[in-house]
């Protein structure tokens, strides 16, 4: 059990913890989650001792273990594979070391004996003489191959150095479990790995992530940083989110009858806990569910941006018509047609290839052989993944935006600002001092008020917070024109998309179907 009491953390005159007392137990899952800047990393940090509180203490259970997963992948570069995942559990490889050295000595004293027999106790207790086959065993199931077990960490891909650190993380069953975004950087097939090991694990988790579907997947309970506090609820992230909107609805409709609403609220939540994921956490989340009341719920005070994609004219028949597309570098005789109400997730090994057609495909890029025809009804707006080129002329935000508009009156462009949650001062900003998120909210801005009926979307949520990614999410979801788009969130992808086309220097895969059953056929 880790405990966390009377917590407060200050940065100078700026205090990002107030007096937080929390509890996490063993076999359960904490997500925690915060809007930008919450201080939710920080929060981890804390945990883990590499900061220290301002006021309050962190208390682990007696005898117990915490382990971290590393940021740095190079803080390992001389030390082999597989020593690096021991090395997760440093008392072992303390006693292991120091027992080495003594064996290793030229003259083995009576003393240096008795030493010996109480480390080789303490390995025993440690299972130190599974460790070898433990570790081996755990980078074979998250897809490293045995060859690489004595390479140097320095001479490995990054890609695995990512997976290795997991493995260091996990390896000896943790009484504690802190993961700061784990699935940054991971294949799908090794997040599903991922989720299905904490799924069972039973021991404590305490993760910061903005996969959604990661989230929803493993949480049981939701760690909320919200405005200087940080409050528990039970349940995932969907059942959280959708509460705290409830309640927020609610609370604004002050007319309706308090027994509507509670009946409203517990018609939802016995909803929820009947569909709860199937795993060892289950049963005690269901049991949790069932005893919530309406006061255990709070509205987060998070504000939320409103997305809607519109189009002006309606779509005809014909929409696309791609035929031997070629890109020098990226692809070759690429075909395809898209149709109405496609909702396409476009997928490659290289997402530099995805980004590459969608270029040709938006007309930003001339440099190709083939056909590209449109439908004559159909108007585009495109996200690239690269777009700091159009915030670098020194204009204020409206003035920004103005330059998409054939309505240029200030407060008319201002009200698609004020929807992406630049309202007052806010939208008077310099656009070229903006933050990665905040340029992908006008980028946004600057997509809804062309109102497209085709839009291309090159990995939309990068840089954007929880809130942010649920309301493009629904966004995307309610949008009755065509869609083609490429994301690494696999909540809004196995939500949106109705047909995958996966393309490497080929046209690998075209079908109708939906993201989670094309990832088990996979």
């Amino acid at each position: 059990m880790l405990q966390v009491i009377d917590v407060s953390l200050n940065f100078g005159s700026r205090k990002l913890f107030s007096d937080v007392n929390l509890k996490f137990t063993k076999g359960n899952c904490y997500g925690v989650i915060g809007a930008n800047g919450a201080g939710k990393s920080t929060f981890l940090k804390l945990l883990s001792g590499e900061l220290e509180t301002t006021k309050g203490e962190i208390v682990l259970g007696k005898n117990e273990r915490l382990s971290v997963l590393q940021q740095n992948q190079n803080a390992y570069d001389n030390e082999t594979v597989l020593r690096t995942v021991l090395l997760g559990h440093k008392r072992l490889m303390e006693v292991w070391d120091k027992k080495d050295a003594l064996y290793q000595k030229e003259e083995f004293t009576e003393e240096d004996g008795i030493k010996a027999a109480e480390l080789e106790q303490e390995f025993a207790d440690l299972n130190g003489w599974e460790a070898e086959s433990d570790a081996e065993s755990l980078l074979s199931d998250i897809g490293i191959e045995s060859n690489l077990f004595n390479t140097l960490m320095k001479d490995i891909d990054s890609k695995l150095k990512v997976k290795v650190l997991l493995a260091q993380a996990l390896f000896g069953s943790p009484d504690i479990l802190l993961l700061d975004e784990p699935t940054n950087n991971l294949d799908v097939k090794t997040i599903a790995w991922l989720e299905n090991f904490l799924l069972n694990y039973e021991n404590t988790v305490i993760t910061v992530s903005h996969n959604r579907h990661f989230l929803n997947k493993v949480c049981t309970h939701i760690c909320d940083v919200d405005y200087g506090k940080i409050s528990i609820f039970v349940g995932n992230y969907d059942f959280w989110y959708e509460t705290s909107q409830l309640i927020l609805k609610q609370q604004k409709e002050a007319n309706k009858k308090t027994e509507a609403r509670a009946k409203e609220l517990q018609d939802f939540i016995a909803r929820f806990a009947a569909n709860a994921s199937k795993s060892k956490q289950a049963t005690s989340r269901k049991k949790e569910l069932e005893k919530l009341t309406i006061e255990d719920i709070k509205p987060s005070s998070r504000k939320y941006p409103y997305i809607a994609f519109n189009f002006e004219r309606q779509i005809g028949n014909d929409i696309l018509l791609v035929e031997n597309l070629t890109k020098k570098g990226f692809f070759e005789n690429v075909s395809f047609t898209i149709n109405k109400d496609d909702k396409v997730a476009f997928l490659s090994d290289n997402s530099n290839t995805i980004s590459a057609l969608f270029n040709v495909l938006s007309g930003q890029d001339s440099d190709y052989t083939g056909t590209i025809k449109w439908g004559k009804t159909i108007s585009t707006s495109y996200l690239p993944k690269e777009y700091n080129d159009l915030f670098k002329k020194e204009l204020n935000l409206t003035e920004w935006l103005s330059q998409f508009s054939k309505e240029k009156d200030t407060t008319f462009v201002r009200s698609w600002l004020g929807r992406m949650l630049f309202s007052g001062e806010e939208a008077l900003k310099p656009a070229n001092v903006l933050s990665g998120g905040e340029k992908v909210r006008c980028m946004l801005s600057k997509i809804m008020l062309e109102q497209a009926s085709v839009v291309l979307l090159d990995e939309p949520t990068n840089h954007l917070d929880l809130e942010s990614i649920t309301a493009l999410n629904k966004g995307m979801q309610n949008f009755k024109g065509v869609l083609l788009f490429a994301s690494s969130d696999q909540e809004l992808t196995e939500t949106v998309a109705n047909r995958i086309i996966k393309i490497n220097t080929k046209k690998e895969y075209d079908r109708y179907i939906t993201y989670a059953e094309y990832i088990a056929q996979i």
